[in-house]
């Protein structure tokens, strides 16, 4: 899915502190510090990760010479932005790129500790954040993940050496990796990908902003208390039986999810075929059941829910299955799992969780996303690499009385708070938490629509959103024409 921006009027360039300023625009006069450039060397590592859709807009954040930046342009094929608060950084045809050229490569001068006047859906930061003053570090950070949703870094992890050659240092916060993965997390960042280069000189992040989930983050854990949350996260974490999610490089294998809406029994018979075929099945809570009992063998079986009874959805146990359990769950469900294939992931929705997991662990990874297993479950899977998901049940809406494709008694004190919701001259019957989903399903795609496709089946609720806004889309494209 791409989402398109709207316009937006932009104040105007802010004027910068003349300090730093001037000794960058003092060092650019210099062909010795021009004469390499990181963000040139970086591109295609950049592109690799990100695989951008053709005429995705992105940010070079302190693009310096815009070499990096043209590269991305022409490489990438697109739309890029080239931000520096020294007015004499860029490369002279480089300039003249943004003067030829001007609907493909801009430039923009910016402080990026300041509120920067341009956003995009890709951020492009090599060779910057080392060069940022201390008590500047988490502004600039603020400012970037507010420009861009998805942000690739390269930072220097050593002192630098150009500096002396006007007699300053240019790196003020050199730090190693670990200290930065923190950094970047803390800002509510999620790592994609991240690497250290050879004997520590410098790390790469793959990252993405989630700001837009922290409203409702804790939607998800408010039927159990926030005291047993913690206590189970904190015996599911000192047992070190488990293993750990880890994020993956992106990968281009298709995948399906099933969900629990009534229209998974629709496609039976179609999910059947691609499991034969070999692609792999992504179960959530009671679709594990609902696929063995049709002699169908789950590759990945996701648990969130931080109540007991969860654990019927772990059994019966399969070899080739992996399980991926929420660190928030009951210790009761842990219980006889194989050790080998269970796997920890964290959902974090307060502050009182994210404290207690920075004091387990040195380094771990949150799962954002929304307040049921299928929004999380989907940014997970984004984590572990997967961008091309087939999803099954996504309906969100109940179809003649059902709320689930099986029964699930749990929901069905839930049917007297029935809400009629319109969309596209269509009413769907909702439950508070399916209205919910759909509204917090939205809110992902607008933050990260560019990082995923889906082929949502069905005619729920979800699905007919989709539609509908694709018809407004086409609409809007009549219009302009």
């Amino acid at each position: 899915m791409t989402i398109i921006a709207g316009t937006k009027t932009y104040p105007p360039t802010v004027k910068v502190g003349k300090t730093e300023k001037k000794k960058y625009e003092e060092m650019w006069e210099r062909e010795e510090y021009r004469a390499f450039s990181p963000g040139e060397v970086a591109a295609m590592d950049f592109l690799q990760h990100a695989k951008p859709l053709k005429d995705s807009t992105c940010i070079d954040f302190g693009c310096g010479t815009g070499r990096g930046g043209l590269m991305i342009s022409l490489f990438g094929q697109m739309i890029v932005t080239l931000v520096d608060f020294a007015s004499n950084a860029l490369d002279e045809d480089v300039k003249n790129a943004t003067i030829t050229q001007p609907h493909r490569i801009s430039w923009v001068e910016a402080d990026l500790s300041k509120e920067i006047p341009v956003q995009a859906s890709y951020g492009y930061c090599t060779d910057v954040m080392e060069h940022i003053p201390p008590e500047q570090v988490d502004a600039v950070l603020q400012n970037i993940f507010r420009s861009a949703n998805h942000v690739y870094f390269q930072i220097s992890c050593e002192k630098d050496h150009c500096g002396a050659l006007i007699g300053e240092h240019l790196h003020l916060t050199v730090q190693p990796y670990e200290w930065w993965l923190k950094k970047l997390q803390e800002h509510g960042a999620i790592i994609h990908w991240s690497a250290q280069d050879d004997e520590g000189r410098g790390c790469r992040f793959y990252a993405s902003s989630w700001a837009p989930f922290e409203e409702i983050e804790y939607e998800g854990k408010v039927n159990t208390a926030t005291e047993q949350v913690l206590k189970n996260i904190r015996h599911n974490a000192e047992s070190k039986k488990w293993l750990e999610m880890q994020p993956h490089e992106v990968q281009d294998t298709p995948i399906m999810v099933l969900c629990g809406g009534p229209s998974l029994n629709d496609y039976e018979e179609e999910i059947r075929e691609l499991r034969s075929q070999g692609m792999p099945m992504i179960t959530c809570n009671g679709t594990y059941n609902w696929a063995i009992e049709r002699g169908m063998i789950p590759s990945l079986q996701l648990i969130l829910d931080a109540r007991p009874f969860n654990k019927r959805f772990l059994r019966p146990l399969v070899d080739t299955c992996k399980y991926f359990i929420a660190s928030q769950c009951d210790p009761e469900l842990f219980e006889g799992m194989p050790e080998d294939r269970t796997y920890l992931w964290h959902c974090t929705g307060s502050d009182e969780a994210k404290e207690l997991l920075n004091d387990l662990y040195k380094i771990w990874y949150a799962v954002p996303g929304g307040s049921t297993v299928t929004l999380r479950g989907l940014c997970l899977l984004r984590m572990l690499g997967f961008h091309k998901i087939h999803m099954y049940g996504f309906d969100s809406c109940y179809r003649d009385g059902d709320h689930h494709a099986y029964k699930q008694s749990e929901n069905e004190y839930k049917a007297k708070r029935v809400i009629p919701v319109s969309v596209g001259g269509r009413v769907f019957q909702c439950d508070p938490w399916m209205l919910c989903q759909a509204q917090e399903w939205m809110q992902m795609v607008g933050a990260f629509g560019d990082e995923i496709d889906l082929d949502v089946k069905g005619d729920g609720l979800i699905a007919h959103i989709i539609k509908t806004g694709a018809e407004l889309s086409a609409l809007d494209e009549v219009d302009e024409d």
